[in-house]
């Protein structure tokens, strides 16, 4: 229910922007960049479209392939399916003589995430250089073209996670729970729910995974919430609400800082737009929460 009511007034809240925009096009946020955005985006624009030949189709193949194997990497098989295929086949290699030395600890199927998964891309925008024919030099510069844009994405982010990582060292995000959880002892079903929404608004920025925020907090939440008459659902919907609706703005969101550099769009801009929408989302949880509380 909670997630048709927010849907429905994010759609809403978007297409009254696009339609407002639409008949007015200097009410958009960056219609000051209008001219800069159609000569980036639209500047190399051709009518011709280039044949699909078999170099072309050889490159549609590879970054299938790629995404194939992705998808392939990080579908936990032997935890969830015990199914140990690739497990078996990256021992074989492994235990060979002088192969087994220079691939190291590679890593199966099933077990790849970041790292895995940003050297299987390196490698596949190689492949793609070299079958359309690119020397060495073209194929770096191509590649730091694509990324000046997003250099700036990963410093934001990298620099915001810092915070994560210091609060962690320091002990200070358990200091934060224990403040949390002095908080919340004795209050009631209702206020247990809005105060342990508003708690985890700023522990999700201080602690971007929510599996992480989920394993510090929730042996904590879930049995004080308990205590206070509250079902443990609505502890774990207050703590995913928040989690959910702080990645519209967090700066340490790659989804949301990268997607705003490719589109061209400031982060305070992009603050301007979504403050509204993020605070409406924090009223009508709250009304939510409250509501699933009592019932």
């Amino acid at each position: 229910i909670m997630m048709i009511i927010l849907l429905s007034f994010a759609i809403f809240y978007v297409m009254r922007y696009a339609e407002k925009v639409k008949k007015d096009p200097s009410k958009s946020l960056i219609f000051d960049l209008k001219k800069s955005n159609e000569d980036h985006f639209l500047g190399t624009t051709t009518q011709e479209i280039p044949e699909l030949d078999s170099k072309r189709k050889l490159i549609l193949w590879i970054f299938g392939g790629t995404f194939f194997i992705m998808i392939l990497g990080v579908i936990p098989w032997a935890y969830k399916f015990n199914i140990t295929i690739f497990e078996d086949i990256n021992s074989f290699f492994l235990n060979l003589p002088l192969i087994g030395k220079i691939l190291g600890g590679m890593v199966p199927l099933g077990d790849w995430w970041f790292g895995e998964m940003t050297t299987l891309f390196l490698v596949s925008a190689v492949f793609v250089g070299k079958v359309y024919g690119m020397k060495e030099k073209e194929i770096v510069s191509v590649f730091m073209t694509g990324a000046r844009d997003l250099l700036g994405v990963a410093l934001i982010v990298g620099v915001s996670r810092g915070i994560t990582i210091v609060m962690n060292a320091g002990g200070m995000t358990n200091t934060v729970l224990y403040w949390g959880e002095q908080a919340l002892t004795g209050v009631g079903s209702t206020a247990f729910a809005i105060i342990s929404y508003l708690f985890y608004l700023p522990m999700s920025f201080l602690i971007p995974s929510t599996s992480g925020l989920a394993t510090l907090s929730m042996p904590i939440m879930a049995p004080m919430g308990e205590f206070s008459g509250l079902a443990k659902s609505v502890v774990v919907t207050g703590y995913q609400s928040a989690s959910g609706v702080l990645n519209l703005l967090t700066p340490t969101s790659s989804v949301v800082m990268g997607g705003l550099a490719i589109a061209r769009v400031s982060y305070t801009k992009w603050l301007k737009f979504v403050m509204p929408l993020f605070i409406t989302f924090i009223i009508m949880t709250i009304a939510l929460l409250a509501l699933g509380s009592i019932m």
